[in-house]
């Protein structure tokens, strides 16, 4: 009889015994549907020697019941499962549970049903049962928002905000039609020769070295460091070329999808199609049919969010990483894993070179390359012979802007002088919305979340009053809440919005555009916009973080930072490496092509260092400086970070959990401890927080420690407690 070990995805049992029935083949990787007590679980074959379990008697196991028609998980996958389930100090199948990321892709079925709006419309006039259906609220709710989509009625009933049987009402009326769907439908290939560029000297030596990387197919690391506008992408699309020739795969993966728009374009015009794609918003079947492809090899160039770094590539042989500085690439809650560094370790497995790119590469990663385990390869001008940004600093002290407005003259006069030339400017504000905080003028009242420790943002646009933490939303009363006073409530401080009603009352003849994660909130919308800036229909682009990488708008000669300080108040560690990135990645969208940039950054903090090496363009002094204070405070890259959080919906019981974990703290040479203390952001999602901070010396085993401290301590079943290794959020 073989017996075999399963890791059953579910996080409270682990690894689970089972007997393999006659006739039925498996190996390390498989995928297996499993019994457990009455019901059905997917899990995976695991190598026993890998992972530990109950010893159970061969006349107690019971059979699997089915292995899935899919390949098993190989080797290197499995090792980087463990790896980040190791690092991470999280559950091993929550992080296997990444890797078979469609259930829908696990069983058989080519192809699928889905639905969209038919031709027949419906007659309010007409009640129900007397030929034509009566339009009902939710129907016409649900004909104004699914024009053009298409897809299964659990997606279009949260796309258009009704129930499903809102809609299944509607596909009885035949107001929606069913439209099957071939699942398996090849995907077109790529070609490596479609549009050779021809690359400058730099960018052509940096180029063949990234080739003859992916021709040697062994691990490693490179760190393509070059300005903005030096050719990057164009350099690594030749690593690319020649993953294609030798029919390999490559994945790249993107910070935003919001970049994905633009970035599609690229591939297209070198590639001759399309790249595959893989993130959050995939409707089910595209992700069904992304993830076979994958599975199969057939797909051979994917770009996607971080958790495409976990799908089960078949031949996969290069790695990309652009715009490896950004934070979005650490998830936050669940896995709480460093995409970044994880491509890295996942190339080590695989045995393939990996490409970090940036023009502001994360200090961790310039330490690496500064120490010989990255291989540094560096752009240092713009491509065609466009220059750096002229950037300037307005000191808002002495040159403020005029009373209720937060653009100082300087920059209002810069503004006008581009649009009498026909030029575009961009302004930055990292804050959506109109205003971060509404309060009554008369009592006072502040408008907060009701489940979060955050003000409550209003959004003129949609008239709502919205968290950004939680997605809560209100409507804008006309009274106050509080005291009942009408017409009484003040908006404070600026939001995009604000500024953007600033320029309209400056410009009214200047053409805007607001570009946020609330107005470029689908790919339509992204191209819109972008063919729009290109087209030279826009004068004026107000955004935020979104407009700060990836675009190239040859016309964009002017960059005005509203509020340079923004990044720096609060209690972010990394809040002057933050700074500068942002700062210096929205400074490049000034200037790209013949007509040279010019950047005005407004500031109270002339002198900061980051404001200071922003306006030199000193970067490497910048970097010193932050080196030598990360050095001394035994911060990252020179020392370790891990935060704790405890959270629950009672406040007492997240301080009482935190308290007994901190009671048992560790006692050692090189490892310090703070708190428990209430997390800056107390309450979040309904949950209140409280935080603990480890800084441990790199010689510590930090994964070990926290192991060791917390799995002997036990807490109620609505506490919960997060491990966070190498934390970006300190809120």
């Amino acid at each position: 009889m073989q017996r075999v070990r399963v890791l059953v995805f579910n996080a409270a049992l682990g690894a689970l015994d089972y007997r393999v029935p006659e006739g039925m083949a498996v190996e390390p990787g498989s995928a297996v549907v499993c019994p457990l007590g009455p019901r059905q679980i997917i899990g995976l074959v695991w190598e026993p020697d890998r992972l530990p379990g109950e010893a159970i008697a061969e006349s107690r196991l019971r059979p699997l019941l089915a292995v899935l028609p899919v390949p098993p998980l190989a080797a290197p996958l499995r090792r980087l499962i463990e790896w980040t389930a190791d690092y991470y100090c999280a559950n091993l199948a929550a992080v296997a549970r990444m890797a078979l990321a469609s259930t829908a892709a696990l069983h058989g079925g080519r192809t699928l049903t889905e639905y969209r709006l038919g031709g027949q419309n419906a007659d309010p006039s007409h009640p129900v049962g007397a030929g034509r259906q009566r339009m009902t609220p939710q129907r016409a709710t649900a004909l104004a928002a699914l024009a053009g989509e298409q897809g299964t009625i659990r997606e279009l009933a949260a796309r258009a905000g009704v129930s499903e049987g809102v809609l299944r009402g509607m596909v009885q009326a035949g107001l929606i039609e069913p439209v099957i769907v071939d699942l398996d439908r090849p995907y077109p290939r790529p070609d490596p020769e479609h549009d050779t560029p021809r690359l400058e000297p730099a960018q052509a030596e940096a180029a063949h070295i990234l080739v003859e990387a992916v021709r040697n197919a062994a691990f490693q690391p490179f760190l393509l460091d070059g300005v903005t506008g030096s050719g990057k992408t164009e350099c690594y699309f030749e690593a690319i070329a020649e993953a294609l020739r030798g029919e390999r795969q490559t994945l790249v993966l993107l910070p935003e999808i919001a970049l994905t728009q633009n970035f599609l374009r690229r591939c297209e015009a070198r590639f001759g199609t399309a790249p595959v794609l893989w993130h959050s918003s995939l409707k089910s079947s595209e992700r069904r049919r992304a993830w076979r492809a994958i599975t199969s090899g057939e797909a051979r160039l994917v770009v996607g969010a971080r958790s495409a770094l976990f799908l089960p590539y078949a031949r996969l042989g290069l790695i990309v990483v652009d715009e490896a500085h950004e934070i979005s690439f650490k998830q936050d809650d669940g896995v709480r894993y460093n995409a970044r560094d994880v491509a890295v370790i996942r190339a080590r497995f695989e045995a393939i070179p990996v490409v970090l790119a940036s023009a502001t590469p994360a200090l961790e990663s310039l330490h690496l390359a500064t120490s010989g385990v990255y291989r540094r390869l560096v752009l240092p001008d713009r491509f065609g012979g466009a220059h750096m940004p002229r950037i300037t600093t307005i000191d808002l002290t002495r040159e403020p802007p005029p009373r209720g407005h937060w653009l100082a003259p300087p920059l209002v006069e810069a503004m006008r002088a581009r649009i009498a030339r026909g030029e575009q400017s961009l302004l930055f504000l990292n804050r959506r919305g109109y205003a971060p905080l509404t309060l009554c003028r008369h009592c006072g009242y502040r408008f907060q979340c009701a489940d979060c420790s955050a003000w409550l943002v209003e959004h003129r646009l949609s008239r709502r009053l919205a968290c950004h933490h939680c997605g809560h939303e209100e409507p804008r009363p006309e009274a106050c809440p509080e005291c009942g006073t009408g017409d009484c409530l003040v908006a404070c401080g600026p939001g995009v919005e604000r500024i953007a009603d600033e320029v309209a009352g400056l410009f009214p003849e200047a053409r805007t555009a607001l570009a946020t994660s609330d107005t470029l909130a689908s790919p339509e919308t992204i191209a819109r916009f972008v063919a729009a800036a290109e087209a030279g229909e826009i004068d004026v682009i107000i955004g935020t973080q979104l407009v700060t990488k990836g675009y190239h708008f040859p016309e964009l000669t002017l960059v005005g930072v509203v509020d340079a300080d923004l990044g720096l108040e609060g209690g972010d560690l990394r809040a002057g490496e933050r700074s500068y990135q942002q700062i210096a990645q929205v400074a490049g969208r000034a200037g790209r092509a013949a007509k040279p940039g010019e950047v005005l950054i407004q500031t109270r903090h002339p002198r900061a260092a980051v404001i200071a090496a922003l306006a030199a363009g000193n970067r490497d002094a910048f970097y010193a400086a932050e080196t030598d204070a990360r050095r001394g405070a035994g911060a990252p890259p020179f020392g370790r970070w891990a935060a704790i959080i405890v959270s629950a919906p009672e406040e007492a019981e997240a301080r009482e959990a935190a308290r007994a974990i901190g009671a048992l703290r560790p006692n050692l040479r090189d490892v310090v401890i703070w708190g428990p203390a209430p997390a800056p952001m107390t309450l979040l999602r309904g949950r209140y927080r409280y935080r603990l901070l480890v800084n441990a010396r790199r010689s510590a085993q930090l994964q070990d420690i926290i192991r060791g401290w917390l799995e002997p301590l036990r807490f109620a079943s609505a506490v919960r407690v997060a491990v966070d290794i190498d934390p970006y959020s300190f809120v």
